[in-house]
Formats: C-alpha cells, structure tokens, sequence
C-alpha cells in the first residue's frame, strides 16, 4: 500500500480538498491513485467537487508528483499514518472525517490502533474549579488501575490533570495536539509532553512544526472523539470545547458521560445542558462507572468458541459471489480484489458493501477485506 500512502499525502496538499472530500474520492474511484489520475469530468461526478474545487485541483494537482513528494514528506515527519495503513487507528477510521495523515511521537500500542484496548477520552473547562480537578484526578486514576488508555488534549485545566494523573497511577495516555507533534503547547506542559511521551502517545493531523493556532483546537477535538469509545465530560461552561468534542462523540456513535454540578456553577452549565439531552450521569460510584465502560463493547474481542464453525451462506448474486470468491480470510487489498475480479472499482465497492451488511465480508484498516 506504498503507493496508495503517497497518494493520500498528495491529495491533502490540495486546499480546498479536506478529510470529508478525501473519504469520497476513496470510496468513488477505489483508490486514491485512480482519483488522482482521473480527468476534471471524472472527478465532477463526485459530490462536492464544484467548478471552484475543481480548478483547484487541475492546477494545484499538475505540480506534485506523489511518490517524490513522500519521500521527502518523511525526512521531517518520520513517523505518522493515513488510511491506507494497517495501523491507522481503526475507530478513527470509522468516522466520517479521518485524517489523511495521522502523526506521532512516542510509544505506539497497536492493540489501541486495532480496537482491541478501551480509550476513554477525558475533556472539560481550562479553569476548573478543586471539585472538578478532585474528580477529574479520581476517575482518571480509577481508569488507569482499570486498564483503559485516557484520551485528552493536553490543553490547560481538565486535560492536563487527567494526563498527570493517568500517568501518576502507572497507566497510559494520548495527548491530541493542534500543533504539530514536536510543538509543546502551552508551553508550561513541556515537563507532561515528556512524560506522555515515555507513558504513552502523542497524536495530530499536523506536520511537524506547526506552531498553535485557534482554528486548529476545534477541530482537533474531532480525534478525540473518534479515537475514544467514551467521552467524559468533567466541568464545562456552555462555550466549551469540551461540548464540541461532545457533539462529535454523538455523531460518532459514542458513549458521552458529564459530572453534573450545581445550577448555579458556571463551570458546570455546559455538564447540565449535556445531560439534559441524554448524556449519561457521572455517578459517585466510581466502580459502577467502570463497569458501564466496561460493558462497551470492543473490536475483535468476540468469543470464537461460541461461534459455529461453519455457516450457512445464503444464495447470492453472480456478481457478489464473483467477489466473494476472490477474497480469502486473510485481508486482501481492495486494488487487489479489483484485479482478480477483474470489475471496475464501483462494482466491487457496491458488492463489498453488500456483504458487509450480510455479514460475510468485514473491512479492515487500509481499505483491506477479509471474510468473515
């Protein structure tokens, strides 16, 4: 998957052409080297390509050369993922807006980036109030001693508590930047970046030195999000980034727990108003929290030995058998199955979706597929 990895480091240098864009392009034309040599007409069937965009592309496109630009993409930034990759986070895959390009910098645990190892993210207010940090210290220590990996941004206030103390409690932990990987900010967390480091992972959709910037928080908190199972919500005012993070948690499909307060706290307003529309309750009982976050099911984990050996399958279409015959239970690229099938990419995109509803075929990181 070389190829198809400077292909999407190509596309993300096209502005106008964002995280939404990309995944439409790969599920289109298959490849993101088959969008990149499509013509202008190609690429305009696509939705979202207005005339605007597609200029963009024909005259930003013409002057990159994808393979080139990689290899010297990687003499600054050595280590990051896109979606091609096998290790490219897989629940961060599933959303609709992943990174195409996902950087890091410190120890890499690959049963998170597999599905098989809880993440729960933690977020709230730059300026809790002590009953917040207290809490904030509580639950991350209890999550920590529990096996479960904390998700935070290492930004000022709730972030950084719950990170020290995931990582005075001997657990592990992922800080999200809106820098770039090697860019510590705020600058008095240069000792935590450190420590994170040595404990854990740091993450960002930015290259390497890329300074602060405000528009790039909010929409880091996506990652959070889509990296995490849960997403706790410890003190917030209703202007919080914490409450983006929690949107992008609903609409992700994610747990989302907040720690109420008192009515009248205005760290706690944006707690309240989440709860309101249906966030779980943090709960005093901090072993019947874990035991709900427990209950989250997690990728990969199913007890084989109650599964039968073999299954039924139930008739099918020419075409879906045609594709099901070239897949195998060990994952095979999607240009790969393209070949054997010898079908146009939307052809076999169509049947593989259709087996992954009837259970028959799953998707695996990198545009790979597998039978079931």
């Amino acid at each position: 998957m070389g190829e198809e990895r400077a292909y999407w480091l190509a596309w993300a240098q096209i502005s106008g052409v964002g995280p939404v864009l990309l995944r439409r392009l790969q599920q289109h034309f298959g490849t993101l080297a088959a969008a990149w040599n499509a013509t202008q007409a190609q690429l305009g069937e696509v939705e979202g390509f207005g005339l605007q965009t597609l200029e963009k592309v024909v005259k930003q496109r013409s002057r990159l050369y994808p393979e080139q630009l990689l290899i010297q993409h990687e003499e600054e930034n050595p280590h990051f993922w896109t979606p091609a990759d096998t290790n490219y986070p897989r629940l961060l895959l599933e959303t609709p807006s992943p990174p195409p390009m996902l950087y890091y910098q410190g120890e890499v645990d690959l049963q998170e980036n597999w599905g098989n190892k809880p993440l729960v993210g933690i977020v709230g207010t730059r300026q809790p109030s002590e009953y917040g940090i207290r809490w904030t210290r509580q639950i991350s220590t209890a999550l920590a001693k529990n096996g479960f990996t904390v998700v935070s941004g290492m930004a000022e206030g709730i972030d950084t508590v719950s990170h020290s103390a995931t990582i005075k409690a001997g657990g592990r932990t992922i800080a999200v930047l809106g820098t770039g990987v090697d860019v510590v900010y705020p600058h008095k967390n240069r000792d935590l970046y450190q420590q994170i480091l040595t404990n854990g992972l740091v993450v960002s959709e930015y290259p390497a030195k890329t300074p602060p910037d405000r528009a790039h928080f909010p929409r880091r908190n996506r990652i959070i999000a889509g990296l995490s199972r849960a997403i706790l919500v410890m003190e917030a005012p209703i202007k919080s980034g914490a409450l983006i993070t929690a949107t992008y948690a609903n609409d992700f499909g994610r747990d989302v727990y907040a720690l109420p307060g008192r009515v009248d706290d205005h760290p706690s307003q944006g707690c309240l108003k989440l709860l309101s529309q249906g966030a779980s309750l943090i709960i005093r009982e901090i072993d019947e929290l874990l035991k709900m976050l427990g209950a989250i099911p997690q990728l990969d984990m199913v007890d084989k030995s109650s599964v039968p050996e073999q299954l039924s399958l139930p008739t099918l279409s020419p075409e879906l058998q045609r594709v099901l015959d070239a897949i195998s239970f060990d994952a095979l690229p999607f240009d790969l199955i393209i070949q054997q099938t010898g079908m146009n990419a939307g052809s076999v995109s169509s049947a593989l979706l259709q087996l992954e509803l009837m259970g028959i075929v799953s998707q695996l990181p990198g545009m790979r597929y597998q039978k079931c």
